[in-house]
Order: C-alpha cells, then sequence, then structure tokens
C-alpha cells in the first residue's frame, strides 16, 4: 500500500509550522521529505508526518539559575537557547528551573528525565555543562548517549572553577540550612546570608 504524499505546505500546516521551517529541517537533515522532483517540488508522507507531530518535543533546552534574583539571567538562557534552535531549524521546546544546582528533585529536571528515559527527544540543548546539576551531569549525558540522544552545549569554555564552584555550593547549602533554622524572614537568616556574600565577594 502506497504512502500518501502532500506538498510542502500541506505538510507544514500539519506540523504547525511553515514551509521555509520544513526546508530548514531538510538543510540541516532533521527531516527529509519523501520524495523530490527534478524541479524541486517537495512531498512528504502524511504517515511520518503524524508521528513526528506525536512526539512530545524532538529538541529539548534546558535552563537554570540558583536563585529568584539571577530571573533575569534565566531568561537570557530562555532566548540564546531558542534563537541558537531557530538557527538550526530545530523545533524545540524549553524547560526552565529554578534552584540549586545540588538539588536533584526539581519539576523542570525531573520532567527532562522522563523525556530522557522515554525516549521521547532527539537531542538536549543547555547553555553550559553545569546547568544540568553541580555533580551529576554525566550521568544525565549517559542517559542520553544510551537513549541515542544529541547534547549540544552551546558554550563549553569560560566555566567557573572549582573553587568557585565549591564556594557557591556551600553558600546555598548555608543559605538553604540557615533559612529553615531561624526562618526566611528573621533577621538572624538576613544577618547570615549576607555575611556569607561579603566573605565570598571578598574572595573573588
Amino acid at each position: 500500500m502506497q504512502k500518501r504524499l502532500v506538498k510542502i505546505g500541506e505538510a507544514a500546516k500539519l506540523l504547525g509550522t511553515t514551509p521555509d521551517t520544513l526546508r530548514k529541517w531538510e538543510a540541516s537533515g532533521e527531516l527529509l521529505p519523501a520524495r523530490k522532483t527534478k524541479g524541486g517540488t517537495r512531498y512528504y508522507a502524511v504517515a511520518d508526518l503524524l508521528g513526528l507531530a506525536d512526539e512530545s518535543s524532538p529538541t529539548v533546552c534546558y535552563a537554570r539559575v540558583s536563585s529568584h534574583d539571577q530571573k533575569e539571567e534565566l531568561e537570557r538562557q530562555h532566548a540564546m537557547l531558542e534563537a541558537y534552535c531557530a538557527a538550526k531549524g530545530w523545533k524545540a521546546e524549553v524547560i526552565k528551573d529554578l534552584g540549586s544546582g545540588m538539588n536533584d528533585r526539581k519539576k523542570g529536571l525531573n520532567r527532562l528525565l522522563e523525556l530522557i528515559l522515554r525516549g521521547k527527544m532527539r537531542r538536549l540543548v543547555i547553555t553550559h555543562k553545569d546547568r544540568l546539576l553541580r555533580f551529576g551531569a554525566e550521568l544525565v549525558f549517559t542517559l542520553c548517549e544510551i537513549q541515542g540522544i544529541e547534547i549540544v552545549i552551546i558554550h563549553k569554555g569560560e566555566q567557573p572553577s572549582f573553587e568557585e564552584e565549591l564556594a557557591q555550593d556551600v553558600l546555598e547549602i548555608i543559605t538553604v540550612f540557615s533559612a529553615r533554622l531561624y526562618g526566611s524572614r528573621s533577621r538572624k537568616h538576613q544577618q547570615t546570608v549576607e555575611a556569607l556574600k561579603n566573605v565570598a565577594g571578598a574572595q573573588d
């Protein structure tokens, strides 16, 4: 039984995108037409398109910052990830988290892990390696490799030193501990946090 073929305009409608995006996907190897005439007319198999449309997201981006006062940085990561994927012609979804890199129970991270374990994505895109976890990122990368998921790290250089990361981790741990011990709005908690920030600043 022959597959039903449609031209690029109808194919784009089925996927909720544009013909230009389909051309970009073809150039990047993301989605190739089932047939292409000598004149350049592209035909796509409907069955293949519907299968692609059923996927939760071929490309998943992950952005994270540690604290609420870094929300602008979180939005910058989001914009960078979207722009990068758009330039590649990748249909992408961005998952965002706000929390410590040492916390492995964040909502966004748990959703990302579920997508990886279920094989519901083609690639993972992050701005830096430490956006996933301070410790344990390699395990996530291994899971991606097992599932055949491509890993794309936009910036591989200019990472914080081990000492800087360790100081930040210790600061996060003590901040959380003091908040629980004294109450997040107490004067003693605020004094503790400010003192730690002053010490960390003096080390820079």
